[in-house]
């Protein structure tokens, strides 16, 4: 009699765990549209040169940024470049999240995110397959495997090509990795990535995206088919839009009214320590013509 009980208890735990595991699956399924309400400058009309506030990099990242054009994306190899996956939730984006299942068990063994932008779809594996070796090919949005923590999905992402952390310029490299979470409240979903960029990145850049469940949104919007044509027909062949080593684009600060260096990457600019700082940087700061 007592082995019994204990045998359909187990069969009780059993149902729940597994009950428990199929809706944690499919709890993030769905239409979401992003959610500008955050830092909608960035995202939206997109960032002014030299505007490195809250990226911590490093002096090779720096000055990569500095010498970015935005027409390099005129040229043919870059007009159909797709943005990666560290980056593309950040911008104008609807995103469709399902599942696929084992035909054989009907078990989840992956969920798939297609994204508007440039049509990307981007797969996290969930059936415990290791991540590939260092020589396997890099995509856009790399290769990604996740699991269950509760109702917290947690990601992590290798093998992403070279793109940028910010879309002024700010580059990321192709050794970069992400770890996310994903984080569902009613209709509302958070992704918090850490992104880890050993070139370009001198700590973790840490962020938050948000998005809104939106049934009725058309994500499979038409209007992604690229042509690549010759956007400027006089520059000459091999040409590549510049700003030469050395270009300090203060524009930003200037308009902010703040000093140029805290607006250039440095991690510590993003702490509050830094604050006496940036006071005694503006105390030394030349008083403007309209100050005067």
């Amino acid at each position: 009699m007592l082995r019994g009980v204990f045998i359909s208890a187990a069969i009780v735990v059993a149902v729940l765990v597994n009950s428990t595991l199929a809706y944690a699956q499919s709890f993030l399924n769905g239409d979401w549209v992003g959610a500008f309400h955050e830092d909608q400058p960035e995202r939206g009309p997109g960032p002014e040169l030299g505007d490195y506030l809250g990226i911590p990099l490093n002096a090779a990242g720096r000055q990569y940024a500095d010498s970015w054009d935005a027409s390099r994306l005129t040229l043919p190899e870059h007009q159909c470049r797709a943005h990666v996956s560290p980056y593309i939730y950040r911008g104008p984006i609807r995103v469709r999240i399902t599942e696929e299942l084992d035909p054989g068990t009907q078990t989840v063994i992956a969920i798939k995110h297609f994204l508007s932008t440039y049509a990307q779809e981007r797969t996290i594996w969930l059936d415990g397959r290791p991540h590939p070796s260092e020589e396997a090919p890099h995509t856009w949005m790399g290769f990604s495997t996740g699991e269950w923590q509760g109702r917290v999905l947690k990601v992590t992402t290798t093998h992403i090509k070279q793109g940028w952390h910010r879309r002024n310029g700010i580059p990321m490299s192709a050794k970069a990795t992400m770890t996310e979470y994903f984080i569902r409240h009613g209709t509302e979903l958070t992704i918090m990535q850490f992104t880890e960029d050993p070139v370009y990145l001198e700590e973790v850049l840490a962020r938050t995206t948000d998005f809104q469940l939106n049934p009725t949104q058309n994500v499979g919007a038409p209007g992604f088919g690229f042509e690549i044509v010759d956007e400027v027909a006089t520059w000459p062949k091999g040409y590549v839009p510049a700003w030469p080593f050395g270009t300090e684009h203060r524009e930003f600060a200037d308009t902010l009214g703040v000093p140029y260096e805290s607006t250039q990457g440095f991690k510590e600019a993003s702490y509050p320590e830094y604050l006496p700082k940036l006071r005694k940087l503006m105390a030394e700061m030349p008083a403007t013509p309209a100050a005067k």
